[in-house]
Protein backbone atom coordinates (compact mmCIF):
# COMPACT_ATOMS: atom_id res chain seq x y z
CA UNK A 1 0.00 0.00 0.00
CA UNK A 2 2.38 2.11 0.90
CA UNK A 3 4.51 1.67 -2.60
CA UNK A 4 1.13 1.81 -4.44
CA UNK A 5 0.69 5.51 -2.58
CA UNK A 6 4.45 6.47 -3.36
CA UNK A 7 4.27 5.80 -7.03
CA UNK A 8 0.74 7.88 -6.87
CA UNK A 9 2.48 10.66 -5.34
CA UNK A 10 5.69 10.11 -8.14
CA UNK A 11 2.96 10.20 -10.87
CA UNK A 12 1.34 13.23 -9.45
CA UNK A 13 4.47 15.19 -8.68
CA UNK A 14 5.77 14.40 -12.66
CA UNK A 15 2.09 15.91 -14.31
CA UNK A 16 2.14 18.83 -12.11
CA UNK A 17 6.00 19.44 -13.13
CA UNK A 18 4.82 18.66 -16.19
CA UNK A 19 2.09 20.96 -16.39
CA UNK A 20 4.20 23.86 -14.90
CA UNK A 21 7.16 23.38 -17.23
CA UNK A 22 4.16 23.38 -19.92
CA UNK A 23 3.04 26.81 -18.68
CA UNK A 24 6.39 28.59 -18.27
CA UNK A 25 7.00 27.61 -22.30
CA UNK A 26 3.10 29.01 -22.82
CA UNK A 27 4.51 32.08 -21.17
CA UNK A 28 7.76 32.65 -22.37
CA UNK A 29 6.36 32.46 -25.65
CA UNK A 30 3.06 34.51 -25.29
CA UNK A 31 6.00 37.22 -23.77
CA UNK A 32 8.06 36.83 -26.76
CA UNK A 33 5.33 37.04 -29.11
CA UNK A 34 4.15 40.38 -27.26
CA UNK A 35 7.49 41.78 -27.45
CA UNK A 36 7.45 40.76 -31.37
CA UNK A 37 4.85 42.35 -31.79
CA UNK A 38 5.01 45.51 -30.34
CA UNK A 39 8.84 46.21 -32.03
CA UNK A 40 6.96 45.16 -35.47
CA UNK A 41 4.37 48.12 -34.42
CA UNK A 42 7.56 50.22 -33.86
CA UNK A 43 9.01 49.36 -36.79
CA UNK A 44 5.96 50.25 -38.91
CA UNK A 45 5.82 53.53 -37.31
CA UNK A 46 9.23 54.63 -37.76
CA UNK A 47 9.22 53.28 -41.24
CA UNK A 48 5.67 55.40 -42.20
CA UNK A 49 7.56 58.13 -40.63
CA UNK A 50 10.42 58.01 -42.19
CA UNK A 51 8.17 57.36 -45.44
CA UNK A 52 6.27 60.74 -45.27
CA UNK A 53 7.96 63.02 -47.43
CA UNK A 54 9.07 66.11 -46.48
CA UNK A 55 8.27 68.62 -49.56
CA UNK A 56 10.98 72.56 -49.05
CA UNK A 57 8.89 75.41 -49.54
CA UNK A 58 8.89 76.76 -52.93
CA UNK A 59 11.04 79.74 -53.53
CA UNK A 60 10.10 82.64 -53.91
CA UNK A 61 10.86 84.31 -57.48
CA UNK A 62 10.97 87.89 -56.33
CA UNK A 63 12.94 86.79 -53.51
CA UNK A 64 15.09 84.80 -55.93
CA UNK A 65 15.28 87.98 -58.67
CA UNK A 66 16.02 90.52 -55.83
CA UNK A 67 19.06 88.14 -54.86
CA UNK A 68 20.55 87.58 -58.30
CA UNK A 69 20.33 90.94 -59.36
CA UNK A 70 22.11 92.73 -56.21
CA UNK A 71 24.60 89.82 -57.60
CA UNK A 72 24.92 90.85 -60.87
CA UNK A 73 25.41 94.48 -60.44
CA UNK A 74 28.04 93.62 -57.75
CA UNK A 75 29.80 91.38 -60.54
CA UNK A 76 28.78 94.62 -62.94
CA UNK A 77 31.05 96.85 -60.91
CA UNK A 78 33.81 94.34 -60.64
CA UNK A 79 34.04 94.28 -64.50
CA UNK A 80 34.05 98.04 -64.60
CA UNK A 81 37.30 97.79 -62.65
CA UNK A 82 38.99 95.89 -64.56
CA UNK A 83 37.81 98.12 -67.85
CA UNK A 84 38.46 100.87 -66.72
CA UNK A 85 42.51 99.81 -65.75
CA UNK A 86 43.18 98.20 -69.02
CA UNK A 87 44.29 101.09 -71.80
CA UNK A 88 43.09 98.74 -74.60
CA UNK A 89 39.76 98.23 -72.85
CA UNK A 90 39.63 94.53 -73.94
CA UNK A 91 40.50 92.62 -70.89
CA UNK A 92 36.84 92.27 -70.27
CA UNK A 93 33.28 91.48 -72.36
CA UNK A 94 31.19 94.16 -70.70
CA UNK A 95 28.26 93.13 -72.29
CA UNK A 96 28.12 89.93 -70.27
CA UNK A 97 27.13 92.47 -67.30
CA UNK A 98 25.49 95.32 -69.23
CA UNK A 99 22.92 96.50 -71.79
CA UNK A 100 21.49 99.26 -73.66
CA UNK A 101 22.25 102.99 -72.02
CA UNK A 102 24.73 100.91 -69.04
CA UNK A 103 26.88 99.76 -71.52
CA UNK A 104 27.02 102.07 -73.80
CA UNK A 105 28.13 104.77 -71.65
CA UNK A 106 30.43 103.05 -69.61
CA UNK A 107 31.98 102.12 -73.10
CA UNK A 108 31.97 105.58 -74.23
CA UNK A 109 33.14 106.95 -70.60
CA UNK A 110 36.54 104.62 -70.58
CA UNK A 111 37.26 104.89 -73.73
CA UNK A 112 37.09 108.92 -73.11
CA UNK A 113 39.68 108.00 -70.26
CA UNK A 114 41.95 105.71 -72.34
CA UNK A 115 41.97 108.32 -75.06
CA UNK A 116 43.28 110.79 -72.52
CA UNK A 117 46.23 108.32 -71.57
CA UNK A 118 44.76 107.41 -67.73
CA UNK A 119 43.24 104.43 -65.89
CA UNK A 120 41.23 104.46 -63.41
CA UNK A 121 42.85 102.09 -60.45
CA UNK A 122 41.77 100.60 -56.91
CA UNK A 123 38.65 99.40 -55.92
CA UNK A 124 35.05 100.29 -56.00
CA UNK A 125 32.49 99.76 -53.05
CA UNK A 126 29.18 99.25 -53.47
CA UNK A 127 27.32 99.66 -49.96
CA UNK A 128 23.65 99.05 -48.48
CA UNK A 129 22.13 97.95 -52.36
CA UNK A 130 18.37 98.16 -51.25
CA UNK A 131 15.62 96.83 -54.05
CA UNK A 132 13.26 99.65 -54.58
CA UNK A 133 11.06 98.08 -57.16
CA UNK A 134 11.50 93.76 -58.42
CA UNK A 135 9.06 92.49 -60.96
CA UNK A 136 9.57 88.92 -61.56
CA UNK A 137 6.83 87.81 -63.27
CA UNK A 138 6.68 89.97 -66.30
CA UNK A 139 7.86 89.26 -69.74
CA UNK A 140 11.54 90.65 -68.99
CA UNK A 141 11.67 90.14 -65.27
CA UNK A 142 13.65 93.61 -63.55
CA UNK A 143 14.90 94.61 -60.60
CA UNK A 144 15.20 98.85 -59.98
CA UNK A 145 18.27 98.74 -56.41
CA UNK A 146 19.56 102.19 -54.78
CA UNK A 147 22.54 101.80 -53.35
CA UNK A 148 25.61 104.07 -52.12
CA UNK A 149 28.67 103.80 -54.59
CA UNK A 150 32.10 104.46 -52.79
CA UNK A 151 34.58 105.46 -55.25
CA UNK A 152 36.94 107.17 -52.55
CA UNK A 153 39.74 104.19 -53.60
CA UNK A 154 39.08 104.26 -57.19
CA UNK A 155 41.91 106.49 -58.49
CA UNK A 156 42.49 108.15 -61.93
CA UNK A 157 46.23 107.79 -63.10
CA UNK A 158 48.18 108.30 -65.71
CA UNK A 159 48.69 104.86 -67.89
CA UNK A 160 52.69 105.21 -68.15
CA UNK A 161 53.59 106.70 -65.12
CA UNK A 162 51.09 105.68 -62.58
CA UNK A 163 51.25 109.02 -61.34
CA UNK A 164 48.17 110.37 -59.96
CA UNK A 165 45.80 112.58 -61.87
CA UNK A 166 44.47 116.17 -60.53
CA UNK A 167 40.57 116.02 -60.08
CA UNK A 168 38.36 118.50 -58.68
CA UNK A 169 38.88 118.49 -55.09
CA UNK A 170 34.54 119.34 -54.29
CA UNK A 171 33.71 116.20 -56.33
CA UNK A 172 31.92 113.58 -54.85
CA UNK A 173 33.48 110.16 -53.44
CA UNK A 174 30.80 108.62 -52.23
CA UNK A 175 27.48 109.15 -53.70
CA UNK A 176 23.68 107.48 -54.21
CA UNK A 177 22.78 105.71 -57.65
CA UNK A 178 20.20 104.11 -59.10
CA UNK A 179 20.34 101.19 -60.96
CA UNK A 180 18.01 98.94 -63.47
CA UNK A 181 18.93 95.25 -63.83
CA UNK A 182 17.15 93.30 -66.41
CA UNK A 183 16.93 89.31 -66.53
CA UNK A 184 18.01 88.32 -70.46
CA UNK A 185 17.67 85.05 -72.32
CA UNK A 186 22.05 85.05 -70.78
CA UNK A 187 21.27 86.71 -67.51
CA UNK A 188 20.95 89.67 -65.75
CA UNK A 189 21.98 92.51 -66.97
CA UNK A 190 22.72 96.16 -65.88
CA UNK A 191 20.97 98.12 -68.24
CA UNK A 192 20.81 102.01 -66.25
CA UNK A 193 23.15 103.34 -63.99
CA UNK A 194 22.02 106.59 -62.87
CA UNK A 195 24.17 108.87 -60.51
CA UNK A 196 21.47 110.92 -58.13
CA UNK A 197 23.88 113.86 -57.45
CA UNK A 198 24.20 113.30 -53.70
CA UNK A 199 26.38 112.49 -51.41
CA UNK A 200 25.63 108.76 -48.95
Amino acid sequence: MKRRAHQKSAVHLRRVAATTVTLCTALVLAGCSSSDGKKDEASDESSSVSQSPTSPAPADPEETAKKEAIAAYEAYWQAMEKLYADPTGKSVRLDQYAASAALANAQKDAKLAHDRGNVLVGDVAITEPTVTKADAGGKIPNVILSSCLDISKWETVKAKTKKPVDLPDNRLLKYQIVSAVEKYPAGWRVTSDEPQGKSC
